[in-house]
């Protein structure tokens, strides 16, 4: 790889290279060579890997009150091939790119080759820096969707709105009271309320008691007039 070349990479991860080798192997397509041995395959299934290990861990991090299938949510949108495709986009990743001839013509259309380029970038520099420097580049690159991500499940994760708004207004914790259940044990239905401080909200029902929770939350957010209650087509 040229001099050229590599600072512009430099420049576009902020990383600089000790072994520049590694980039030629992380910007070389199968399509490129004889022996597909020789070419980012195998970085990009490493880079996978940290990709996917610093998301879990910056995800654990910073949303202590999500429960394991909200933060499975927002960790399956951001390393997904949509998601790596448009950061490698936006870095201009695929441009440095070596493949074979007959990929020439759709090497900024297809996403995949997009979002492989990222995933090998990451593999290089947590060969060449250790898992420090990988984790710097990805938590950098992937910071504005993160918190995109968590603002959008937020929307919809109203346990942990209800959380976060009783806490700096009351300085309390929501509790959450199993009043009542129906049903054949194959086919139950919880009702639940929230407490906060000595004050209840109204119950809800639902058909686990994460769903009624869920319902609850919503229904003291609407009486603390967090939220407002939606217009359906009958109040129009």
């Amino acid at each position: 790889m040229d001099e050229e070349t590599l600072h512009q990479i430099e420049q576009t991860t902020g990383y600089q290279f000790s072994d520049t080798s590694i980039l030629d192997l992380a910007f070389t397509h199968s399509s490129a060579v004889d022996d597909r041995l020789h070419s980012n395959e195998r970085l990009e299934f490493l880079g996978d890997a940290v990709l996917a290990l610093v998301i879990c861990q910056a995800l654990f991090e910073r949303f202590p009150e999500y429960l394991e299938g909200d933060l499975t949510k927002i960790k399956s949108k951001l390393v997904s091939r949509e998601t790596c495709a448009q950061i490698s986009g936006r870095l201009g990743l695929q441009e440095f790119l070596k493949v074979g001839k007959g990929m020439v013509s759709n090497r900024a259309l297809s996403g995949s080759l997009a979002a492989g380029v990222l995933e090998t970038v990451i593999a290089a520099i947590y060969v060449d820096g250790g898992f420090d420097a990988a984790r710097e580049f990805i938590l950098k690159i992937f910071e504005d969707l993160l918190e995109e991500a968590d603002a959008e499940q937020a929307q919809g994760n109203f346990k942990s709105l209800l959380q976060q708004y009783a806490q700096e207004r009351f300085s309390a914790t929501p509790s959450y009271v199993l009043l009542d259940e129906k049903g054949p044990d194959h086919n139950k239905c919880f009702e639940l309320e929230v407490m906060i401080s000595d004050r209840h909200f109204r119950s809800a029902w639902g058909t686990n008691k994460k769903e009624a929770e869920q319902k609850a939350a919503f229904n003291a957010l609407l009486e603390l007039g967090v939220l407002e209650q939606p217009v359906t087509k009958d109040d129009e």
